[in-house]
């Protein structure tokens, strides 16, 4: 039966070179984000902690799905081909599959009431100004109260105390299921699900329409249904293999004070008022790896991940503008806090590369702000190449547009909230730039637009000749 956990992949990236392993003692709440996040931003690397000052028998990992490469892995898919393997994987979604308590690890322990206690979890203190210590990781599964459909998706947790954390809920599937509940004054049974495979982790954060279930789109991506188990106090099924699992439900009649927390574009969402989460159940194996997401200053997993769906969510959008482009890459680049994408294409008459870059920024999700277009002699991924290409490619009075008044990421903080809504409704400006190389120049040969590159650059093995 092929293997559905979280710990493979792990042990898949320790492999392969990926991550790095701490056995020195690390304190979650006072040093643990600075060093998974430097451990990624100057080595590539993720990060396993194994002494945790405070928290026995727990490991936790930080920063496993911050690129291409690592989600490869993951996945089991080559990464030269990841956008195309992923959307050809989607086409068809698969049931999960249903196992008994025995055949579930992740409920080899159980703790029930009063026994339960969240703060034995080694969450992180990330961002300095966070209003506390976070869940950011975990993928809440609930149920359509009169059609029983499930739906998975992923919420901020700030912990309250030890049965106890805040649930923030954004105007989608989760919050239409929640006000079902609230309607007749109950609260909402919810499992909260920490460390499963990046497949799932991928199906929780994925984008689609509501009574589709996010779990039967991570079977999609495994290749082979998810196995579920029971809960043992709500009316819901969760990944068997998972590493922990809070259940409980979201208070129909309770609101408490939330954040600031370091959110995706890397600046810090204000403080707010969030739900109640109240746990009534942990179960969890014996020997948990806690699944730390840090989410802030880029380069993080929170940016890594929303990256990925945003490129194939793209790729696919661009399909279809037309008649279809030669549409060589999609880059939602982390590093610009999602807001930029890069668009690798080959346009093959005047003004088609507009068209694409007009699409890219009209596409499924509002994170882009600013699309830019490079050659097919650019590598999208590299910033250096886009900027170089930025500078001799462009000018600037026919090459860069500016779209005023247009919707914008809710997390997009210089751009102003519509009075009379909240901070999910923003307006700016969104821009794009041509910086392929033009088809007709003014008085310039186009052989003057390309790339200087070193003598049988191409043809060159470094490896061979380095002692």
């Amino acid at each position: 039966m092929p293997d559905q956990s979280f710990r493979t992949f792990l042990q898949n990236l320790e492999q392969q070179g990926q991550i790095v392993r701490f056995s020195k003692e690390v304190d979650p709440a006072e040093n643990m984000a600075a060093i998974e996040w430097k451990t990624y931003n100057e080595m590539g690397k993720a990060s396993l902690f194994t002494n945790l000052k405070g928290h026995k028998n727990w490991q936790a990992t930080s920063q496993i799905l911050t690129d291409r490469k690592k989600w490869a892995i993951g996945l089991g898919i080559d990464e030269n081909n990841i956008l195309d393997e992923i959307s050809d994987r989607l086409k068809n979604t698969i049931k999960t599959v249903n196992v008994e308590p025995e055949d579930a690890p992740v409920q080899e322990e159980v703790f029930e009431g009063d026994d339960v206690n969240i703060l034995d979890v080694p969450s992180m203190m990330v961002s300095e100004k966070d209003g506390g210590r976070y869940f950011a990781s975990g993928m809440a599964i609930v149920k359509d109260p009169k059609t029983g459909i499930r739906n998975m998706s992923i919420h901020r947790q700030m912990i309250l105390n030890e049965r106890e954390t805040g649930f923030i809920m954004l105007p989608r599937q989760a919050k239409r299921i929640y006000d079902m509940y609230a309607a007749e004054r109950r609260g909402m049974p919810v499992a909260v699900v920490y460390g499963a495979h990046p497949a799932i982790f991928y199906g929780s954060g994925f984008t689609t329409t509501y009574g589709k279930e996010e779990l039967e789109i991570a079977g999609s991506l495994l290749g082979e249904g998810v196995r579920m188990v029971k809960c043992k106090t709500v009316d819901i099924e969760v990944p068997a293999e998972a590493e922990m699992v809070l259940e409980g439900e979201i208070l129909f009649d309770k609101m408490v004070p939330e954040g600031p927390f370091g959110e995706i574009p890397g600046t810090y969402a204000e403080s707010t008022h969030a739900n109640v989460f109240r746990v009534n159940c942990m179960t969890r194996r014996k020997d948990p790896i806690f699944y730390a997401v840090h989410c802030g200053y880029p380069t993080t997993d929170t940016q890594g991940t929303m990256a990925l769906g945003v490129e194939i969510a793209t790729k696919e959008h661009l399909k279809n503008v037309e008649g279809g482009l030669d549409l060589l890459d999609v880059r939602c680049h982390p590093s610009a806090g999602m807001m930029m994408v890069v668009l690798k294409i080959r346009p093959r008459v005047e003004g088609q590369t507009k068209t694409a870059l007009m699409a890219a920024l009209s596409g499924p999700f509002l994170h882009p702000k600013l699309a830019v277009a490079v050659d097919d002699d650019i590598d999208a991924d590299d910033l250096r190449q886009v900027m170089w290409s930025m500078t001799t490619r462009v000018h600037a009075e026919r090459d860069i547009v500016m779209i005023p008044n247009t919707r914008v990421f809710p997390l997009d903080n210089i751009s102003p909230v519509v009075p009379g809504h909240d901070s999910f409704h923003r307006l700016g400006t969104k821009w794009m730039i041509d910086a392929t190389k033009p088809a007709v120049t003014q008085g310039a040969a186009r052989d003057q637009f390309e790339r200087a590159m070193p003598r049988n650059f191409d043809h060159v093995d470094l490896d061979e000749f380095l002692p």
